[in-house]
């Protein structure tokens, strides 16, 4: 038994190595699935961001995709020739997750006070805000059209090398497949140790107090507001890093509406069907929604297409077409039959089953006073 715990332990190690694997497959249409990936790799970040705010600390935020939105628009900003600045990857990254960042911190400090769902609301209002703010400063983010394109170098002062096209479907640049994939997939494997640490040092501890009583904390000497502001800042530079990588995998910054509500409530169910709190669960999350969106359901409509069972193209027999309706069965499945997620961290599973906990205190008690009589009557 410790073996096979040994083993699942190890899950994601594994799930990490399998996926640097993919470039090497030699199934033909690998590089076409490993290009779908990448933006994966990118919404898993995002996901990620809006669980140190959602399953850590408790407050439900509903504009997550603001932050990305920023990240990617910053990026386009510092890089497309339409501005002097032509900045290198590296610094890309670092502003777009700091800018982020900072726009987060200052459009939360003045709603520090409100709680639930006056907090959702607000957050709600500032994601719309965002989307209508970068549609109409079209002089500097091209209105409904983008900024492309977003090909920066890697690294300021030095032009990129020509890398090696081992296999077939290889580029030969590194903002291509397969070199992309890996820049995403080691970044991912950074955000998820440096999450694991944190989770375990005193911020992510008084994080969690945050959650579980705010009154309480703020007894025990935690800052409240401090709290807050931390977990918000982290969790939209997260978003921020995840909008730049997806700006340069998609060669610009798309139109707007990709960063709107429905991009924060797709985040928002990955979190909650993976497991509110639970790095590996988010993770399982979003494979299951957003591949299922990106890589599975393009494959289903091609399928039916070869098979001719749409040979119309007609809408309402497509897979996509009923995307969101699936992701709505879901939800309502998962809230019926398992609330916790997919992959719940421990102490979440304890507070939606306080059941199994009675039921092991009880089954304590009754062997506790069966050892007790048998003692009794052993000295009798």
């Amino acid at each position: 038994m410790s073996l096979v715990r040994g083993a699942l332990g190890y899950w994601m190690v594994a799930g990490f190595v399998l996926l640097a694997a993919v470039p090497f497959l030699p199934y033909r249409d690998a590089p076409i699935y490993g290009t779908q990936a990448i933006p994966v790799l990118c919404f898993v970040i995002l996901a990620l961001g809006l669980n140190v705010v959602v399953g850590y600390t408790g407050l439900l935020h509903l504009g997550i995709a603001a932050f990305f939105g920023i990240g990617a628009y910053t990026a386009g900003v510092l890089t497309t020739t339409a501005f002097p600045f032509g900045s290198s990857f590296v610094v890309v990254a670092v502003a777009s997750a700091l800018t982020a960042a900072a726009v987060g911190v200052a459009t939360t400090a003045p709603t520090l006070r409100l709680r639930g769902d006056y907090l959702a609301l607000v957050t709600l209002g500032f994601g719309l805000i965002t989307i209508y703010v970068i549609r109409n400063l079209a002089a500097i983010t091209d209105g409904t059209q983008g900024l492309t394109p977003v090909a920066p170098d890697f690294f300021p002062g030095i032009d990129d090398p020509v890398l090696p096209k081992s296999r077939p479907g290889w580029n030969n640049s590194w903002r291509k497949y397969p070199y992309l994939y890996y820049l995403c997939l080691g970044l991912l494997a950074v955000v998820v140790v440096f999450l694991r640490n944190l989770e375990r040092s005193r911020l992510g501890r008084a994080w969690v107090a945050l959650r579980e009583d705010e009154l309480a904390a703020s007894c025990m000497g935690l800052n409240p507001a401090r709290l807050k502001l931390s977990a918000i800042a982290l969790g939209a530079g997260l978003a921020g890093l995840a909008g730049a990588l997806f700006a340069v995998s998609q060669n610009g910054t798309t139109e707007p509406k990709a960063y709107g509500f429905e991009r924060s409530m797709i985040a928002l169910c990955c979190v909650i069907l993976g497991g509110l709190g639970n790095r590996p669960g988010v993770i399982l999350g979003v494979v299951l929604l957003v591949g299922y969106d990106q890589i599975l359901t393009p494959l289903l409509d091609n399928w039916l297409q070869a098979q001719k069972l749409n040979p119309n193209g007609k809408e309402y027999l497509k897979v996509s077409g009923w995307r969101l309706c699936i992701f709505g069965l879901a939800l309502i499945l998962m809230m019926r039959l398992r609330p916790e997620g997919l992959l719940p961290s421990a102490r979440q599973k304890r507070e939606l089953h306080p059941e199994r906990d009675e039921a092991a205190g009880e089954a304590a008690a009754r062997a506790e006073v069966a050892g007790h009589e048998a003692g009794g009557a052993a000295r009798a």
